[in-house]
């Protein structure tokens, strides 16, 4: 069974009673924010020694287009970890990596990459829906928008505990979507990222994939990956470009 992912149940206000049929899906570091601290790989380290007593660290792995399982899998493995105390243990580390990062996480607001306040605030004026699909764990994601003051532009979200891989989050966000009556199969859908395995995610469903260099791949790595669209920030986009 495709687990349900979380949505934000907040009401908004200003939506068209007829939106229309389109989803645009976003992707957060690198993409919505940049440079938002050292608190998220913090709360990953901390997280794994609450939890095991291990002393591990980010530092050498390459986080970026990650989720945040995959990367505390790698920070336990190359401390010798076997495979089954990451498998038990990995519930009660992702539960303390949520916990401190919301005690830790600062004021994001200047945080906001270029033209996405914008672009979000567009969407949301004309109905059209917004959701996150993100390599972060639930509790993180969300936080990070609200410091950011962004969540009241995102009705759902698709998060790292919910898949194996960001084309897995893809596909909980579209059926959440058809089923809660914001598309059809007809509809278009884009997702934006700054990582090829954003656009990846987006091939494998057919999904209209827009890359924004603003993160830490440049744009000339993201063109070799033929993203539907590539512009070096969000204020480049319009709405009748995103959607083609």
């Amino acid at each position: 069974m495709v687990p349900e992912p979380v949505c934000h149940n907040r009401i908004l206000e200003d939506v068209s009673q007829s939106p229309p049929k389109a989803l645009v899906l976003f992707d957060i570091d690198g993409t919505l924010l940049r440079r938002a601290g050292a608190h998220h790989r913090e709360a990953l380290v901390a997280a794994v020694k609450k939890a095991t007593g291990i002393a591990t660290t980010t530092d050498g792995i390459s986080v970026a287009g990650m989720l945040d399982r995959d990367i505390l899998t790698a920070m336990l493995r190359r401390e010798g970890a076997s495979a089954a105390l990451i498998r038990r243990e990995m519930p009660r580390i992702v539960e303390h990596a949520q916990r401190a990062y919301v005690r830790t996480c600062p004021d994001l607001r200047r945080r906001v990459c270029p033209g996405a306040r914008m672009l979000l605030y567009k969407l949301w004026r004309r109905g059209i829906p917004a959701g996150l699909v993100t390599g972060n764990l639930t509790r993180i994601g969300w936080t990070k928008m609200e410091r950011a003051g962004l969540r009241r532009y995102l009705r759902f979200g698709a998060f790292a505990e919910l898949a194996r891989d960001r084309a897995g989050l893809v596909e909980i966000a579209l059926r959440h979507a058809r089923r809660e009556g914001w598309i059809d199969y007809a509809s278009t859908v884009v997702l934006l990222g700054d990582h090829p395995n954003d656009i990846r995610a987006a091939k494998a469903h057919g999904v209209r994939s827009v890359a924004v260099a603003t993160g830490l791949i440049g744009a000339a790595e993201l063109a070799q990956h033929a993203p539907d669209i590539l512009v070096p920030d969000m204020r480049a986009l319009s709405i009748e470009t995103l959607f083609g």
